[in-house]
């Protein structure tokens, strides 16, 4: 073979030959694929210039006709956000939800949770039900939770999350479901005699949740749901939260507003819209 004969049919076998890390099937992904054709495009022009000759076009014909390729550098190309199906989330709420007395339910069942199995599971929660990343759970406080002015006394129905370097300090709305959970949370934490300022602390003694045990709380709760062998970890949560507030006819600046990021950034999600998507 040489720079002259090179086809197209050489390239497709030069692709399929090559292997990545971040695919589950090792393939290249698209946007890897595209600088390897480019690259093999600047050699045949390089090499038609020093011989005077006219270019092979196989690399950019190539490129042409693989749209998913093509177009992998425009902004659409991102990767699709990771969400929980209807049946998932239904599962996890469940799940999430066990932490709770709720009707009908023996009064000995939530004595069996310890006061931090009841935290990992409402940090999860205001994950899915308030669409808040790790770093917010982790700097909530306990004037973050607004009662005053829900529909049920007593109830949060929506959160004060605090801004950082990332995003500025917004307010979020609460799931009812999220909030029956919060304020659970908030009478164990109170019986317990938790102390300091935080609403998800490490220790009895107040101090900080750190993020590697934080993480590591959360892995452990979706294990234990049964949804850890997903991939987009906790945010999956985060974006199937965004996900239902569209669907339920929210603005896309609303919900970008909620989770404390530019407006443009909901293309992501807009781009799953048209499809028959499922979520709670």
């Amino acid at each position: 073979m040489t720079l002259s004969s090179l086809g197209v049919a050489d390239l497709q076998a030069f692709q399929a030959a090559r292997f990545g890390r971040k695919t589950s099937d090792l393939s290249l992904t698209p946007r890897y694929t595209l600088r390897l054709m480019r690259l093999i495009d600047r050699v045949l022009r390089h090499h038609a210039a020093q011989s005077d000759a006219s270019p092979n076009t196989a690399a950019i014909d190539w490129i042409a006709a693989v749209p998913a390729v093509r177009y992998a550098d425009s902004a659409p190309a991102d990767p699709l956000p990771e969400y929980l199906s209807m049946i998932e989330a239904k599962h996890l709420i469940a799940f999430l939800s066990e932490a709770r007395p709720r009707p009908g339910s023996r009064r000995d069942a939530q004595a069996a949770f310890s006061w931090q199995e009841v935290r990992n599971r409402v940090s999860v929660a205001l994950q899915l039900g308030a669409g808040l990343t790790p770093g917010d759970v982790r700097a909530l406080t306990l004037n973050s939770p607004v009662s005053q002015g829900g529909r049920v006394q007593g109830r949060p129905w929506k959160l004060h999350v605090p801004g950082d370097g990332d995003s500025p300090a917004r307010e979020a709305p609460i799931a009812p479901w999220a909030a029956e959970l919060l304020r659970h949370w908030l009478d164990v934490r109170s019986e317990m005699g938790i102390a300091g300022h935080f609403l998800f602390p490490s220790t009895r003694t107040g101090k900080q949740w750190q993020k590697p045990s934080q993480y590591e709380c959360a892995r452990r709760v979706l294990a234990e749901a049964g949804l850890d062998s997903q991939e987009g970890g906790s945010f999956r949560l985060r974006h199937t939260f965004a996900i239902r507030q569209m669907r339920r006819g929210s603005t896309p600046e609303q919900v970008a507003g909620w989770l404390g990021i530019e407006p443009v950034k909901m293309k992501r999600y807009e781009r799953v819209m048209p499809r028959p998507v499922e979520v709670v």
